[in-house]
């Protein structure tokens, strides 16, 4: 008997699934069929909504980078003096990223991927988008960086290098954090706002 379609909130299901695998194995390392193997379904059942891997490992690029910006962005151009809000926009970053660290670390490597050079044309399309949603989340830590400077919030920095040097660090978090068998969204949360403190330290001393 043939398998049935998936129901249409499948494909979230798939995408989790494929941001797991692609952690673990990298890009080249996976398969369709390690994907279905983390599922627990026939591969059929992935091609049902996906043409190939490349299709799907963009998918899950495409909602870390979705995720990253609906998270920062009511922060950014909220309420709030920049000082709170670039601590918010860190922690809350930090954060997601020990929550949803299998997305996070692979859209890490499909930026290295761009980089490299190593995609068809097709491919270079989007992660040309991707990379400018990556764009997008950074300038608003640079807007907020520089409300702070301008109003003497902060002291003087080049807003865009700081917000660089600012993603730069949040996103090496991909690298070294493992979660542990005893973390909690308490612990989460401390150690976000740990890290937060040290990352905006530089803003806040003595030039």
């Amino acid at each position: 008997m043939a398998e049935r379609p998936p129901a249409p909130d499948n494909r979230a299901e798939i995408i989790e699934a494929a941001a797991r695998a692609f952690m673990v194995n990298g890009y080249a390392g996976s398969s369709i069929d390690m994907v279905a193997e983390e599922l627990g379904c026939t591969k059929g059942r992935i091609y049902y909504q996906f043409k190939g891997k490349a299709d799907l490992f963009f998918d899950v690029q495409k909602e870390a980078m979705r995720m990253n910006i609906a998270l920062v962005e009511p922060i950014a151009t909220g309420k709030g003096s920049p000082r709170k809000r670039l601590q918010e926009m860190t922690e809350r970053q930090v954060q997601l990223i020990m929550e949803q660290l299998p997305f996070q670390r692979v859209l890490v490597q499909g930026v290295e991927m761009h980089l490299e050079g190593s995609t068809t044309p097709s491919q270079r399309k989007v992660l040309d988008f991707l990379i400018a949603q990556r764009d997008r989340l950074e300038q608003l830590f640079v807007q907020v960086v520089k409300e702070g400077v301008r109003d003497g919030e902060f002291r003087k920095v080049d807003p865009r290098i700081f917000g660089k040097v600012l993603m730069g660090s949040i996103v090496w978090l991909t690298m070294w954090y493992k979660p542990r068998p005893d973390d909690t969204p308490a612990k989460r949360r401390k150690l976000a706002r740990e890290l937060a403190d040290y990352m905006l330290n530089g803003l806040t001393g003595k030039a």
